[in-house]
């Protein structure tokens, strides 16, 4: 499995995809993203390399 650091602008628009079709209810919803970006990151990867861009989401609407 690839390291949990750095996302290719690859893997990153695979996991944007991913998450426009699996949305919040889908079961094993971090599964199946992980399988639709290739299978390179682990379901808990894809979980967190989600919940840090929410955490940026957050942090950008409150600098605006």
């Amino acid at each position: 499995m690839a390291s949990s650091s750095m996302w290719s602008a690859q893997e990153n628009k695979a996991f944007e995809r991913a998450l426009a079709v699996f949305d919040q209810d889908t079961p094993e919803r971090w599964e199946n993203v992980a399988r639709a970006i290739g299978g390179i990151r682990s379901a808990q990867e894809v979980k967190k390399h989600y919940d840090i861009l929410v955490e940026d989401i957050k942090y950008i609407e409150t600098v605006i």
